[in-house]
């Protein structure tokens, strides 16, 4: 089952969540897991947001994400959401390098750098969109439902962000382990298997902890 693989990331403790989740996984895919319902319902949103039917590419969507991930300073969802736009982009990471230190210079079309404003916009609040951040948008050619897409995009990361970081999830122990997570995100998305498989595939994660500890000693 390849969504099981999506969620099986191995990784070690550093220091614990502020609840109990049993879920031996990092950022919200421990959250996910640990409430069925609640995950199932957050997956598939995030599911049809980036990999859903939009005039956005793939790897457009996913920079929206990682970028309003970086301004919240939500480090798991930047990381990782910045490793699937660097899979779909393929850019060498040169796109997620500059909307994080120079929007104006980033190799993005001047379509995406008015979008991206306006994620930012969003960022702070809903009110702080201005009327003219979204005609700069539309004289750059983006489209009603490019807007539509990219505020709904924002709104929802912020969401996503507050939840991973306002429950104290964990990071992975190494950064490198972002590569191969972005690479399944961009690959397979983000649905959430059926509920009736969640105890199997949480049964899976702890089965790969325990051989990673094995491993170590």
């Amino acid at each position: 089952m390849n969504i099981g693989s999506f969620w099986s990331v191995e990784f070690e403790k550093i220091s614990m969540t502020y609840i109990k989740t049993d879920v031996p996984q990092p950022g919200i895919v421990e959250l996910l897991f640990y409430k069925g319902p609640t995950g199932k319902a957050l997956s598939n949103l995030a599911h049809t947001l980036l990999h859903g039917p939009s005039p956005l590419t793939f790897g457009e969507r996913e920079l929206i994400a990682s970028y309003v991930s970086a301004l919240n300073k939500c480090e798991y969802c930047h990381e990782s959401h910045s490793a699937s736009a660097n899979f779909h982009l393929n850019d060498s990471g040169y796109a997620v390098k500059f909307i994080k230190t120079d929007l104006e210079k980033a190799p993005v079309t001047g379509k995406m750098k008015a979008l991206l404003k306006i994620a930012g916009q969003v960022q702070k609040s809903g009110r702080d969109v201005t009327h003219a951040a979204i005609e700069t948008a539309r004289q750059e050619g983006a489209s009603d439902e490019d807007i539509h897409d990219t505020v709904l995009i924002a709104a929802a990361f912020c969401m996503y962000n507050r939840y991973v970081d306002g429950l104290g999830t964990n990071l992975p122990a190494e950064k490198g382990e972002y590569i191969p997570m972005g690479k399944r995100m961009a690959e397979i998305g983000y649905k959430y298997p059926p509920l009736f498989l969640r105890k199997f595939v949480i049964w899976m994660m702890k089965r790969n902890e325990r051989k990673k500890v094995r491993l170590a000693t």
